[in-house]
This record gives structure tokens, C-alpha cells and sequence, in this order.
């Protein structure tokens, strides 16, 4: 039987602008090449996890218009599963307006359109989906209120729940939603931010602390550790020449989820997601990225020792 996984997160059409390098403040690159993909961090994880041998299903919000319908037709060729997605005409379909520069570095601007419009009371609607998950896993391209209505759920209903903060809220996050998470995912950056420590062990102290059983940090190509309460684990990136990095996080949010959903021991997980996570920086694109369960258990099989 497949690993079972409930995604709710946003949905976007991102515009995307490969450039000889970065623009700084005030100056125009040209030499650009555009391209139109469906992203947005919650499609992204959800299409990873099918790639990677999941049944998935996604609560979202799309807009009524063309980009909208374009991107629910993506997804269910994906074979996400939209039963308890919604189409809003309150705004515009999601945008994502991303730069990429030579070397895989990225800046990236969101007009966040339908997926402010995604409810508590539209998670409510989807507690079928919720019983039949393993794993929630949840992002902050959608109110907050939403998803704590979502872990909250999720908890009642026996789920692991997976938090991905990002984009973190510069206000931080509340205790009643960490409180009620059990896998925390922040990168490296995210999780100083939170704590206001430059020590990662003590970050990492101080997020399990506030309630999560694990506390699994990504640090690019330094790869990924992960702390509980009683033991810490480390992975190694995997040796790639990147491409594109927009989506790796999403990438390995997504591949972890199937790895816990699937039962996988922890450091088994944490090799499994940073192995997705590299080689979908090795292509163009976020969701176009996302690599195969054969291809993560070809690179798998030669994993060092």
C-alpha cells in the first residue's frame, strides 16, 4: 500500500527569468529567458511525494481564471489528488515572479492572490482526507489561521504533522501551532531567525522545547541534521553541480514526508529527502524538478558506505 500524505498549502503560476547574474538595486539585466511553471511550496511538495511513490491529496485554493484551471489540470496529471481543492473568483490565481542567476542563486517575489483565500472552514471540509492521511504537511504561503486550523485537525485525527515554516513570518511562530507539531523543518536561517541564537544545537533545543518531537534542519550544501529530544543524526548533501535551486527545500519537505509516512528510521529518512533534494537541483524549475522514487533509489545505491 502506498504512503499516504495530505498537503495543504498554496498553489502559483511562477514566472521565472534565467539572467547572466542577479540584478542589484536599480539595475535592469538583459539577456534574460523566461519561462511559465506551476509552483507555489504546497503544489511543489505535493508533486514531489507522488514522484516519490505517495498518495497525496491537497487542500488548496486556485483562482477561477486561466492559471488557475492551468494549474489544476498540472496537478491531476501529476496525480495529486484535488477532491478538496477549491476555486475562488475573490482573486487572481497565485504568482510567483522568480530571478535565477548563474550559478543556481535565486530571488524570488509572491503575490499570494487565491491562496489568502483558503480557510479554516475549507480544512474542516476536507476531514475526510485528514482520516485517511499519514502525514499533514503544511507550509506558510497560506494564513496562519488556516493551517493551525490544519495541524489542529491533523492531531485530532491521529496524523504526524510536518511544518515546513517557511516563508517565516517575521513575527515568529505562535506556541499553539508549534505546540501541536511533531516534525519541524526549518533551514538554517529559519530556525536562528526563530530562536535568536547563532548555535545550531541550541536553536534546535529551544524549537523542541516549544513542542515538536523533531527538529530536522536543511543548510544547502552542507546537507541536513536532524535533533529529538535524546539523540542528533547528520546527513551530507549530495554531491551535485547545481542547476536551479528554487524547490530543493520543497523537494526534501515533500521527501521526508513520504520517508516518515513510509515508516523509514530517521537517519534512512534524512538520506532519503537530501538525496530527492539534490537532484532536483541538477534541472530547471521547481516542480518540473522534482526526481522519481527510481532515480532517488538509483543514487541511493551509491550512497557512500
Amino acid at each position: 500500500m502506498k504512503p499516504r500524505v495530505l498537503v495543504v498549502g498554496s498553489s502559483n503560476m511562477d514566472m521565472v527569468i534565467a539572467l547572466p547574474h542577479l540584478p542589484a538595486p536599480g539595475e535592469t539585466v538583459l539577456g534574460g529567458r523566461f519561462r511559465m511553471v506551476m509552483g507555489g511550496k504546497g503544489a511543489n511538495q505535493a508533486v514531489a511525494a507522488v514522484r516519490l511513490g505517495a498518495e497525496v491529496s491537497f487542500v488548496t485554493a486556485l483562482g477561477d481564471d486561466d492559471i488557475g484551471r492551468a494549474c489544476a489540470q498540472r496537478l491531476q496529471a501529476e496525480g495529486v489528488g484535488l477532491a478538496h481543492a477549491i476555486h475562488t473568483a475573490e482573486a487572481p490565481n497565485g504568482v510567483a515572479f522568480i530571478m535565477i542567476g548563474e550559478g543556481g542563486e535565486n530571488l524570488i517575489a509572491v503575490a499570494p492572490g487565491a491562496n489568502l483565500a483558503l480557510r479554516p472552514e475549507h480544512v474542516q471540509q476536507a476531514e475526510a482526507a485528514f482520516e485517511a492521511a499519514q502525514v499533514v504537511l503544511v507550509q506558510l504561503e497560506i494564513p496562519l489561521e488556516t493551517v493551525v486550523a490544519a495541524v489542529e485537525l491533523a492531531r485530532a485525527k491521529g496524523c504526524k504533522v510536518l511544518l515546513n515554516p517557511a516563508p517565516m513570518p517575521k513575527s515568529g511562530l505562535p506556541d499553539k501551532l508549534l505546540a501541536r507539531v511533531d516534525v519541524f523543518t526549518p533551514n538554517q536561517g529559519e530556525l536562528m531567525t526563530l530562536a535568536g541564537t547563532t548555535s545550531l544545537p541550541g536553536a534546535a533545543r529551544q524549537g523542541l522545547e516549544r513542542g515538536p518531537e523533531l527538529v530536522v534542519v536543511t543548510a544547502g550544501a552542507a546537507g541536513a541534521c536532524a535533533f529529538t529530544a535524546n539523540a542528533e543524526a547528520s546527513v551530507p548533501a549530495l554531491p551535485v553541480e547545481p542547476v536551479d535551486t528554487v524547490g530543493a527545500g520543497d523537494c526534501f519537505s515533500g521527501a521526508l514526508a513520504v520517508a516518515l509516512a513510509e515508516g523509514q528510521a530517521l537517519e534512512s529518512a534524512l538520506r532519503f529527502a537530501v538525496t530527492a533534494a539534490g537532484l532536483s537541483t541538477t534541472r530547471e524549475g521547481a516542480m518540473d524538478a522534482m526526481p522519481t522514487r527510481s532515480e532517488v533509489e538509483a543514487r541511493l545505491a551509491r550512497w557512500p558506505g
